[in-house]
Parts: C-alpha cells; structure tokens; sequence
C-alpha cells in the first residue's frame, strides 16, 4: 500500500502515521525526518542539503525526491510506503508522480486528514513536548497531569515559539493557497480519499483503517475522473480541413478519368434551336390565315360580278 497523507499543520498526520506503520507493518517516509537524518548522518545529498540551507537558500525539489527515493530503496518499503510532508503544492505532486512511476511505486491513493480552523488553532497553539522522551501534550484536549512535566519521566515540556496564533495563521493561508489544490489534483486521478480528523485519536485511527483496509487488500480501483466536455454552440463547427495528401489524390483521379461526352446542348444553342421553331410555327399560321382571306376575296368577287351580269 502506498499512500501520501495530506492536511493542514495539526491535522493530527503523524500521529496516525505512527499507528499506520504499526498496523501495516510499511514505513512512515517523512520528509522532515529524512531531511534531518541525512544532515545528521553527512550523506552526500545531506551535505548538498546543508549547503542550500547555508546560503539562506531552500532545499530544492530534485534533492527533496532524491532524498525519497533513495529511503524507498530500502527493503521495508517494498510493500509500500506512508508519504508525510511532500508534496505542497502541485508542481511537487506532478514531479513525485513520475519519480514514483520511474522506480514502479506509483501511488495507490492520497489520504485528505480534514479538520475545522479553530480545531487547528486549538491544537497547533496548545501543543506540548518533553524535552527529554519526546511525549506529545496537548493543553486543551490532552493535557499532562501536572502542568509543564512529562507524564512519564517527568522531564519540563517544551512550547515552541512558533506555536502562536499569529505564525500559525500563516501557514494555515499558505496550505490553503498552496497545498488545497493538491486535492483537486488528485481527485482527478481518482485517488482522493477524505477521514474525518476530528475527535479522539483512537477514533480517527478506527476511520483510517475503513478507508485504508480496502486499498491495502487491493480491493480499490484507481478511476480517473472524467471530466464532462463543455458543448459545442451551433454555427461554430468548423468542417475539417482535407489533408494535403487527399487533395493530391482526389486530383490524380480527375486527370485519369476520361472526359464526359456532351449528350445534350449547350444552353445558348438550346435556346437558338427554340427560337427557330417558334418563328416556322409563326409562319405557317400567316400562310394560312393568308390562303383563307384570299378565298374569301375570290368568293367576294365572283358574288359582285354576277350581280353586275343581272343587271
């Protein structure tokens, strides 16, 4: 099973990565870890780190993924992997996706921890550490039994400074700029899953497995979101435009075809020839008008003359 886990700061995602690796036995890849560990260690892309960091410059995104694929070479991880802290912003999860897809460990989904703001504010601003064991307080929701002692060795807790409400608000507006478009991100891709984060850890853990069970037995299916395609406006259709080669072919055939005989007349010789036959019919109907009048004429005449005679 290979996951990346995504929320805002104090969304609770190591705690339940925590608990995660020990259910399934895959390791909790943090980016923040990784990076102090490598530094800590002197590794070569831990030293490149620590130059970046010295000239007051930020680690870039190559060394980032360099330093992840180098920890998911690691046997443990074979079986997969619980991603925290990487990606930010989408440029980060675009470039994890192919390093992912180069290595053949390509993401089985991505596990969106939503929590209400002033949830986070409560958490962020009350948190606790023991400066000895590393224990986790909380002043509001899981406070230690005497004020600023560890439970367990009783070693001072430690309130960091950034913990106030004004840093924390700043990088609540910088995930919500950067990192909230990750979820449409992967929502596409089909692989956006959301826990509700709110509530006892025990609880939050209970929902966790619901939703992460199915993908670890392989039973989730990664299904691309398909996005309706907006509809064509009539009368803005263009009809396609015929290739090059079409036309050079079309053209070859019209100069081997033989050329059509002409079975009927041109149109201005049609209309001569009815012009013609109109004028004949013309001139037989005043021949015989003519024949009839003279006739006529003749019978006139005889009439006239034999009445003359009778006189």
């Amino acid at each position: 099973m290979r996951i990346v886990l995504l929320g805002a700061p104090g969304s609770g995602k190591g705690t339940q990565a925590k608990l995660l690796t020990e259910k399934y036995r895959i390791p909790h890849v943090s980016t923040g870890d990784l990076l102090r560990a490598n530094l800590a260690a002197g590794t070569p892309l831990g030293l490149q780190a620590k130059a970046a960091m010295d000239s007051g410059q930020l680690v870039s995104d190559d060394l980032v993924l360099a330093i992840i694929r180098e920890r998911l070479r690691n046997p443990d991880a074979r079986k997969g992997f619980i991603l925290d802290g990487f990606p930010r912003n989408l440029a980060q999860a675009q470039a994890l996706d192919s390093m992912l897809a180069n290595i053949g460990q390509p993401l089985d989904a991505a596990i969106l921890m939503e929590v209400d703001f002033d949830i986070l504010m409560q958490r962020l601003t009350g948190r606790r550490t023991c400066e000895n064991c590393g224990a986790s307080y909380n002043v509001y929701t899981n406070p230690p039994r005497l004020d600023d002692q560890c439970d367990r060795c009783g070693s001072p807790l430690h309130h960091r400074a950034d913990d106030n409400e004004e840093t924390i608000g700043n990088r609540l507006r910088v995930y919500d700029t950067q990192t909230k478009p990750l979820i449409g991100f992967y929502r596409d891709q089909g692989r956006i899953e959301t826990v509700d984060a709110v509530g006892e850890v025990k609880d939050i853990f209970k929902r966790m497995l619901t939703t992460l069970d199915p993908i670890a037995k392989g039973q989730r299916k990664v299904v691309p979101l398909v996005k309706p395609q907006p509809p064509v406006k009539a009368g803005k259709t263009a009809a396609p435009k015929p290739s090059l080669k079409a036309i050079l072919a079309a053209k070859a055939s019209a100069a081997k075809a033989p050329a059509a005989k002409a079975t009927a007349p041109a149109p201005k010789a049609a209309k001569k020839s009815a012009v013609k036959k109109h004028k004949k019919k013309d001139k037989k109907k005043e021949k015989k008008k003519d024949k009839k009048k003279h006739k006529k004429d003749k019978k006139k005449g005889r009439k006239k003359d034999k009445k003359k005679k009778r006189k």
